[in-house]
């Protein structure tokens, strides 16, 4: 087969990385790709929101198979254009992407699904929406209604920071499109976790766990990111509140997307809350996580594309998928400046050190190639992944490995896969 994977993070390296490996690929593509993808598949100068362009390029390379990472070309409708063309896509079409595209339409859903999440109202009206937050108090928080690259999230501790954050949407148009509406919702209590299910319309089929922390600091202080890293399995979901998962959230969004004529193809991706009533929804995202799908395709020991594109043919009930029982964590290391405006051109050094231990991974999220230099080229830049017989040794290989690179202008958490 001749596969394309569209996107250019750590994500898209993972993916790619296991990708690579499976028998069925006689030739592998990335568009646009990084620099570490570049060592798994042949990169394509092609930015992952041009449609024609990609759709062009699958035609004249006669592309088999097409695996859509981010979120964005998702919601632009690059399944639905590929489809139309004959060529097969993993991911949602641009009606389904909705879920991930607007919270507004996901809580909404929710609360027809009668799936648990936290009480909302949306907004339009700046002035409208601090009175209600005044009424409401903090903590609290705001979303902006669309897509802003993991930013668009405030919790706010205070009535102040969520004014601000109305403001950052509503009036300063800081998210542009993403922030015309906002979401204003309970604020929620408890341990995060990472649900994945792969989809087929009907059908899901529940992935190994995981967990992220999105705060920048040590402590889960700072404002919110992309992802800053973190383990799998989750250390919080234990069997029981994973079938419970299924059920009460994965199951009926699955059952609703379809009876509203959006049946949702890929990934269904729930980001959840765990409270003293229970599993919560957070968010529905309808690709996979980033860095989540780092410790994922780690721990993955089959070969990925068959389930992927079972997914896209509707058979998922043929897929049986095993995992490694060892641990894995992910460190990101972000550029300094992140995630405000992170410093671009530093170079890096130390990669091959670090990845001398077999168990260890480095999956690249922003970088490039400056001649036979490796330069930061984004906001996370690298995502150190690593296995081991329990959370505690996969943690002491990871941040090994981050000791080994050399960056100065990079930064980290230093709290990771420990006890919580």
């Amino acid at each position: 087969m001749r596969v394309l994977v569209v996107g250019s993070g750590g994500r898209e390296h993972a993916l790619a990385w296991s990708i690579a490996a499976s028998p069925l690929v006689d030739a592998l593509y990335c568009a646009p790709g990084n620099a570490g993808i570049a060592e798994e598949a042949e990169c394509v100068a092609i930015r992952a929101t041009d449609i024609a362009g990609l759709v062009g390029f699958c035609r004249r390379e006669r592309i088999d198979f097409v695996i859509v990472g981010p979120e964005a070309p998702l919601v632009l409708g690059l399944v639905d254009a590929l489809e139309a063309e004959g060529i097969p896509a993993f991911g949602p079409n641009a009606a389904a992407a909705a879920l991930e595209g607007s919270k507004a339409f996901a809580k909404d859903l929710c609360r027809r699904a009668q799936i648990p999440a936290a009480a909302h109202r949306r907004f339009r009206d700046p002035a409208a929406a601090k009175a209600f937050i005044a009424s409401h108090g903090a903590p609290i928080v705001v979303k902006a209604d669309g897509l802003a690259a993991g930013k668009g999230v405030t919790v706010a501790t205070d009535l102040e920071a969520a004014y601000r954050a109305v403001d950052a949407a509503l009036v300063e148009r800081r998210f542009g499109e993403a922030g015309h509406e906002i979401v204003v919702e309970d604020f929620l209590a408890g341990q995060e976790a990472s649900f994945h299910a792969l989809v087929d319309g009907k059908t899901a089929l529940p992935l190994a766990t995981a967990q992220d922390h999105k705060r920048v600091g040590d402590g889960d202080t700072g404002p919110n990111t992309g992802g800053m890293g973190g383990p799998s399995p989750s250390p919080h979901l234990t069997p029981a509140l994973e079938g419970t998962v299924m059920e009460r959230i994965i199951r009926p969004a699955v059952t609703a997307m379809a009876r509203e004529g959006r049946p949702l193809k890929g990934v269904l991706y729930a980001g959840l809350m765990l409270t003293e009533a229970g599993p919560m929804l957070l968010e529905f995202n309808v690709r996979f996580g980033d860095p989540e799908a780092q410790v994922l395709m780690m721990r993955l020991m089959s070969d990925p594309l068959p389930a992927l594109i079972a997914a896209r043919d509707g058979v998922l009930k043929s897929v049986d998928l095993r995992w490694h029982a060892e641990h894995a964590l992910c460190v990101v290391m972000a550029a300094r400046g992140y995630p405000d405006e992170p410093e671009r051109g530093s170079e890096i050094r130390g990669l091959d050190a670090a990845a001398a231990d077999p168990k260890v991974k480095i999956f690249h999220a922003g970088t490039r190639r400056d001649d036979a230099r490796l330069v930061a080229d984004g906001g996370r830049v690298l995502g150190i992944t690593a296995l081991g017989e329990d959370l505690a040794a996969a943690r002491a290989r990871a941040y090994t490995a981050v000791d080994r690179i050399d960056w100065p202008q990079g930064f980290y958490r230093r709290d990771l896969g420990e006890a919580r």
